[in-house]
């Protein structure tokens, strides 16, 4: 059971990094478009952090926290064995 929760947090994790690296990249891109007088998203991009990126990087830190405090705590009851 705790390896295939483990398997799908994985999952889930790998997905979310997708997510948040897709997201520096358009601001990213986004900002630099301002900067030469070229629109590319950025009033859209700042709509969406609050819904989108933000909850997906905190999920993305809690998930990396879970996911080391699960493996720390199966290396402490496996090495007591």
């Amino acid at each position: 059971m705790r390896e295939k929760f483990l398997n799908w947090l994985n999952i889930i994790l790998v997905a979310d990094v997708f997510l948040v690296f897709l997201g520096f990249g358009w601001f990213a891109i986004a900002v630099i478009g301002e900067a030469t007088g070229v629109h590319l998203g950025l009033d859209l991009w700042h709509q969406l952090w609050i819904p989108v990126f933000n909850p997906a990087i905190g999920i993305l830190m809690g998930g990396a926290i879970l996911s080391g405090i699960i493996s720390w705590i199966s290396k402490k009851f496996s090495a007591n064995q």
